[in-house]
This record gives C-alpha cells, sequence and structure tokens, in this order.
C-alpha cells in the first residue's frame, strides 16, 4: 500500500516531535498551516498525539516515530549511495 498525502503528512509531523525527553511536546497554534492542524486532529483521533494541537506522543506515538525515523534514515542513506 502506497503512502498517501494526509499520511505523509502525518509523518512529516510526527517527525517534528521530540525524543530527546518524555516532557517535550509540540504545540500546533490555530494559525499554522491548514495541512498541519489537519494531520494534528488525525493522530489525536488515532491516538498517536494526547492532544488535538500538538501535546504529547503516546506510547503509540512514541513506537511510531522511532519507526518513522528509521524509514526516514533508510530512504536517506540509499539516496546518497548513487
Amino acid at each position: 500500500m502506497p503512502f498517501t498525502h494526509p499520511m505523509l503528512e502525518e509523518i512529516n509531523l510526527l517527525l517534528k516531535f521530540p525524543l530527546d525527553s518524555l516532557r517535550q511536546g509540540l504545540k500546533i497554534h490555530h494559525d499554522a498551516d491548514p495541512a498541519i492542524v489537519d494531520a494534528a486532529k488525525r493522530l489525536f483521533e488515532k491516538g498517536i498525539i494526547d492532544q488535538v494541537d500538538g501535546g504529547y506522543l503516546t506510547d503509540l506515538g512514541h513506537d511510531l516515530h522511532e519507526h518513522a525515523q528509521i524509514l526516514a534514515s533508510a530512504l536517506s542513506a540509499s539516496s546518497t549511495k548513487e
């Protein structure tokens, strides 16, 4: 199954969350790009973040963030080998 544009927006937003500390999150402001606001809403509805406007990653969110980082890193590394 290919990634859809909304999925990519969610992944990109997910990758913006800091993993240095469980006490750090993100705040999506009301005047942010509507695509980001919508992506945050979808992540919240899926139980990946704990607030509709960002907040903190849930346990599921932390797992998905780790996988997204691995995927992004692997794709970046393979493009530099060409």
